[in-house]
């Protein structure tokens, strides 16, 4: 029991993840016609316990992303400031996600996932929803109610309401110190509630992957096997070389050290499959455990989360070549311009709508000719593909926090180089 007390949270979560995958297998494999074991574990226990714990983490998001950007604006205390992270940020999101699609149409090209297969009579069709013109999503950022905005979980417009909100306290003077102090003890509150939310994370996390693996089996990846190893390859090529390579060059930070760190909110990321439920732990990762200062963090991780998708970007890189390959399209240097064009402008310009990755990808196919109905054919294992490619932009956001940290003075590098800095110990 005394060594179990001095298991680190992130190695009690790793065993709960393998544990979970392989009873989910075993359940897939021997159960899965089994209408006790479905209805009261898969679908009762499993789900329940799940749900649960990724309810206790949205709970925390939008509370945590609204109060800790109004402490980190106030902290940057300098409206300039402010504009270069912004700008800075922009910059770095937009870059690796030109550079992670282009990794995936390298790899897909190399492998060439698809081909000599045809598309059978009858595929299910796939109706993708409409995306909403640049215009209409430059105007829906600024909300007109931002009470419902905070209702609703809308992170572009909570984002843009927080950073008014914090410049209105900076420039208030006096007056705004009072309103300051209070959210400097609300974000303290905050943090609280997200360590307790994290030490159920063991628990959580198991429900969530076993089932996961006990809804979807191992079987579904034979028949897409070139495709789903595609986009593996291509997710940890870009998660372990590109932003290592921007760890080094653009920060001077040790990737080493960085990956060691970034465990955890991986592990959460992978569980959760979304990058806005697992913000309140890249937040705590990235200051806590990599001593990031909140003023950038506060910043970059919800805005990362709400645009910045190298996972899905990479998605969209292989689809397309699969999908081509599929229904006997060559595909040129232009259409694959094109691919990244479109895959990279699309990242921005989608950003916050429900469903984002497929409508992005039927925007990327129909710039290049290919059918949307395509899409129907890797639908199958796009959930551990989007549990993978969540790790993956998680990890880019926090990077990026790193990085622009570092470029301004507010990266603690005593802190980042120090293992055992931040990290919690359930007890």
């Amino acid at each position: 029991m005394a060594a179990l007390g001095r298991t680190t949270l992130t190695t009690q979560i790793l065993v709960a993840m393998i544990a979970g995958a392989v009873l989910g297998i075993v359940v897939n494999a021997l159960w899965a016609d089994a209408g006790v074991v479905q209805d009261y574990l898969v679908d009762g226990l499993f789900k329940v316990v799940g749900s649960i714990f990724i309810a206790a983490l949205k709970m925390l998001v939008v509370p945590l992303v609204f109060v800790s950007l109004v402490c980190g604006v106030t902290n940057l205390g300098d409206v300039a400031a402010l504009g270069r992270v912004g700008v800075k940020a922009l910059a770095f999101y937009i870059l690796t996600t030109a550079v992670a699609i282009t990794i995936a149409l390298l790899v897909a090209v190399s492998v060439a996932p698809g081909e000599g297969v045809a598309a059978a009579e009858g595929t299910a069709s796939f109706v993708p929803k409409e995306a909403p013109p640049l215009g209409q999503v430059l105007i829906d950022m600024v909300p007109s109610n931002p009470v419902a905005a905070l209702a609703e979980g809308n992170m572009l417009q909570v984002i843009v309401f927080a950073l008014l909100f914090g410049i209105a306290i900076t420039l208030a003077g006096e007056r705004g110190g009072h309103v300051l102090n209070l959210f400097t003890d609300l974000n303290d509150v905050i943090m609280k509630m997200v360590g307790i939310v994290m030490k159920l994370a063991p628990v959580g996390v198991f429900a969530l992957i076993a089932r996961t693996f006990a809804t979807q089996g191992l079987d579904i990846i034979a028949p897409l096997a070139s495709y789903f190893l595609c986009v593996v390859a291509a997710l940890l090529i870009h998660a372990s070389v590109s932003y290592s390579l921007a760890l080094q060059v653009l920060g001077r930070l040790n990737p080493v050290m960085f990956f060691r760190k970034m465990r955890t909110a991986q592990v959460f990321a992978f569980s959760t499959a979304s990058s806005n439920a697992t913000i309140p732990v890249t937040l705590d990762s990235v200051e806590n455990r990599l001593g990031a200062s909140n003023a950038v963090a506060s910043f970059t991780v919800p805005l990362g989360a709400t645009i910045n998708m190298d996972g899905t970007a990479i998605m969209q890189g292989v689809a397309t070549v699969f999908i081509a390959h599929v229904y006997g399209v060559d595909l040129g240097i232009a259409q694959y311009l094109t691919v990244i064009l479109t895959a990279t402008l699309a990242s921005i310009g989608t950003a916050g709508v429900p469903g984002v990755g497929l409508i992005m990808l039927a925007m990327v196919l129909v710039q290049v000719g290919l059918p949307v109905e395509g899409i129907a054919l890797i639908i199958g294992v796009d959930r551990l593909l989007d549990m993978m490619r969540t790790a993956v932009n998680i990890t880019g956001d926090s990077a990026a926090t790193c990085i622009i940290a570092k470029s301004e003075g507010a990266l603690d590098q005593e802190r980042f180089a120090d293992p055992t800095a931040g990290v919690i110990r359930p007890g």
